[in-house]
């Protein structure tokens, strides 16, 4: 409850910048911190989806940073555009990034994270939602390279909770399969009642 405040308030405290230049360091400061080639839809994704930066602003800063060479567009092996960080780029996050307040750049990075985080989830867990006569199956499936580390469907009486369930097993799913495996190697049979009466 208490983070859940405390993500209300940087909210209100920190609304999407607007002003290009100070997208364009907050920019070169996230591709910087991660260290790591970002897809283009991705970096909109974590900049403009998460209310930290104006569309607009996002793609003036986007447009000069690319003009200019300090990020520039590359391709993986599979056609897919990212973004990277030149040198100019690098030094811009180094050299001006106390021109932008500690707030948007942890509020930034912290998106990312988040971001790149629940990418991953989904990618290692699957879960769908099968409708009955009555309420749904919450089909999960964690998965693994080769095989499926678990397969299980769990009964919720509508879609809503069937939603909620899908939504906190996302939350943590390594959790969420940890505590099925705990709760299988403690569990014991039932003692039987012996006594005299």
């Amino acid at each position: 409850m208490q983070e859940e405040n405390m993500m209300k308030m940087s909210k209100m405290a920190t609304p999407p910048i607007m002003d290009p230049h100070t997208a364009n360091i907050l920019i070169c400061y996230l591709l910087y911190k991660i260290d790591k080639p970002v897809q283009v839809s991705h970096l909109y994704d974590i900049a403009v989806g998460s209310n930290i930066i104006n569309y607009f602003a996002y793609q003036d800063s986007i447009s000069y940073l690319t003009e200019h060479n300090s990020v520039a567009v590359r391709q993986n092996e599979k056609a897919v555009d990212y973004y990277v960080l030149t040198e100019n780029g690098i030094r811009t996050a180094k050299e001006l990034r106390n021109y932008v307040g500690k707030a948007y750049r942890d509020k930034l990075v912290s998106a990312a994270f988040h971001y790149f985080a629940r990418i991953k989830r989904e990618s290692e867990v699957k879960i769908e939602y099968i409708p009955l006569k009555k309420g749904y199956y919450v089909h999960v499936r964690c998965l693994d390279i080769e095989d499926d580390l678990l397969d299980m469907k769990l009964y919720a009486p509508d879609y809503t909770q069937a939603k909620y369930l899908g939504e906190q097993i996302m939350l943590n799913p390594a959790g969420f399969y940890g505590k099925i495996l705990d709760a299988a190697f403690s569990n014991q049979e039932e003692p039987y009642d012996l006594s005299d009466i």
